[in-house]
């Protein structure tokens, strides 16, 4: 086969949930395992993961050279414990402050064994089968992230990761903009581009702008400071300790993820700490409110993390109260904002001062605007352009802006999840077979993936209750003693006597007046199709119906 082959198996129908896969005769590499979060209220999932059956298919498994990390945000990274062993473990390459928050990840999860871990630098080569990669950083909200040049026989590949262009970037490096110009000059196959912001015009703010608020927030705060942002965009943390350094302010970190990404950073070098600003948190009650910040996680507003439980008053170790300033740095994910908006009027109820992105450029997205979408267009100038990152309508206005710089209509292909695009010297199709895509949904737990029959039973027991039917089962005689029926979340049983008597007497009339020469998973389905049958009528409700057989 003498043609490429690009396989989205997640991050183009949302923001998140990012995995892509390049084929070509033999080979496969994978580019980045992340997770995205749902976008309803799903009891006990916290997280969605790309479906690899795909991949997991004997034939593709063994074919599979590498999987290539472009940076350390979850919605890269955080589907790997999930992924990887499915896969048999193949060899991760990525940077090397991705590497370590890799690792961190992985080492939460009971896993059989590990990957091979390769880190590389941006200026090395890689050799996977038929692919030959190269890498060029770029700016994002973390340190470490670069874009991809992905060669092949069938041409080259630019694969720009998550992106945009600042000159005055939160780290030490600017995008490599000459480096990506000189792989444009040997010209360019295909182009997958962030579309994360494709809707929204101008440049992206700088994070030299965002350190100059924060310094002000400082400047003019009385009391403690409780700041929260992702616990993985290091370079707002970083700006953040600049600050707390400037003002002569001890920090304490509280959640488990911000104080084990932060180690990690500082024990890499990406993070640079005066000695002994971070202090520890029981350490807090040493120092005056005005000589203190707390860092903490929650800028999202997740039920469990920290601020949203300091604003709830759950949080065991911090009380909030009037002279607080809380600053939020981050803006909501798709689908969180109900508990952002519900966290922030919390902080407000506790007469705590808020400061958040709709009030004052406290956060800077780590994805390019229209302008810089353009730019990255005209230099790279590739033959056919795909749309990546995004909800459909990001990908559609990235669509737009591209032949709005009259790039052929013809050329650009918006994928989705499953599609599969082959690309040779006879041009580019898009093929009308498919991959199975979706969704995986699974506990942080680490309990494993959460199948859809789950998560209807869930829902149908968050919408309608459940009722449980205990069936005394005698396995030798097949004689069966008084049920008993109990009800949770669906009607008041001392309320709906009679009902219950009912459906009582129902059941025992269908099991055969009181004996049966079953065995308990055949009483169970009788049990649960009847009860189910019977209490729709009666009440035109339909609650999770959860039989248990006991032998006695």
């Amino acid at each position: 086969m003498d043609k490429l082959r690009i396989i989205p198996l997640g991050g183009l129908e949302q923001v998140g949930i990012n995995m892509m896969a390049y084929e070509f005769g033999n080979d496969i590499i994978v580019v980045d395992m992340g997770v995205g979060f749902p976008g309803e209220v799903i009891t006990g999932v916290q997280y969605l993961i790309p479906n690899p059956e795909w991949l997991e298919r004997p034939e593709n498994k063994k074919r599979i050279r590498g999987v290539v990390i472009t940076h350390g945000h979850m919605d890269h990274i955080g589907a790997m414990p999930y992924i990887l062993p499915r896969l048999g473990f193949p060899p991760v390459y990525s940077m090397p402050l991705t590497i370590g928050l890799v690792k961190r990840r992985l080492e939460e999860f009971d896993l059989a064994e590990q990957p091979r871990f390769i880190p590389f630098g941006a200026d090395d080569t890689l050799k996977l089968g038929n692919f030959t990669l190269r890498f060029f950083r770029v700016n994002h909200s973390i340190p470490d992230a670069v874009g991809l040049s992905i060669n092949t026989p069938a041409g080259q590949v630019i694969h720009t990761g998550d992106w945009k262009l600042d000159h005055t970037p939160g780290d030490d490096f600017k995008a490599e903009l000459g480096k990506l110009a000189r792989f444009a000059g040997e010209g360019v196959l295909a182009l997958l581009s962030d579309s994360t912001n494709a809707r929204i015009p101008g440049y992206s703010l700088s994070e030299q702008d965002i350190a100059k608020t924060i310094d002000k927030v400082f400047d003019e705060a009385d009391g403690r400071i409780i700041f929260t942002c992702n616990a993985l965009i290091l370079t707002r943390i970083q700006q953040m300790l600049h600050a707390a350094a400037k003002h002569q302010r001890k920090v304490a970190v509280f959640g488990y993820s911000m104080v084990k990404n932060i180690d990690v950073a500082i024990s890499l070098g990406y993070l640079k700490v005066a000695p002994g600003l971070i202090i520890k948190p029981e350490q807090l009650r040493k120092h005056g409110d005005k000589n203190v910040v707390i860092l903490t996680t929650g800028g999202q507003g997740e039920l469990l993390a920290g601020l949203p439980r300091m604003a709830r008053g759950e949080h065991r170790n911090v009380r909030l109260k009037r002279g607080d300033t809380a600053v939020v740095s981050a803006r909501a994910i798709p689908g969180n904002e109900r508990p952002m908006q519900e966290m922030i009027a919390n902080l407000h109820k506790l007469n705590v001062h808020v400061i958040y992105s709709q009030m004052v450029d406290i956060h800077s997205s780590g994805h390019a605007r229209q302008i810089e979408l353009k730019l990255m267009l005209d230099l790279v100038k590739p033959r056919y352009f795909i749309p990546v990152h995004g909800e459909h309508h990001m990908l559609a206005a990235h669509k737009q802006l591209a032949e709005s710089i009259d790039f052929p209509s013809k050329n650009i292909f918006l994928l989705n999840n499953g599609s599969i695009l082959e690309l040779g010297a006879n041009g580019a199709r898009v093929l009308q077979e498919t991959v199975p895509a979706g969704y995986l949904f699974v506990n942080e737990s680490g309990a494993g993936a959460v199948s859809e029959e789950v998560r209807g039973e869930r829902r149908q027991m968050q919408d309608e209750g459940m009722v449980t039917i205990v069936i005394p089962h005698d396995a030798k005689s097949g004689k069966i003693g008084p049920l008993n029926i109990l009800s949770r979340g669906f009607v008041y049983v001392k309320s709906n006597e009679h009902l219950f008597r009912e459906l009582r007497h129902e059941l025992e009339k269908t099991l055969g007046g009181g004996s049966a020469n079953r065995d308990g998973k055949h009483l169970e389905a009788v049990v649960a199709d009847r009860a189910a049958e019977y209490l729709l009528q009666k009440t035109g409700r339909s609650p999770f119906i959860a039989p248990v057989v006991i032998e006695v």
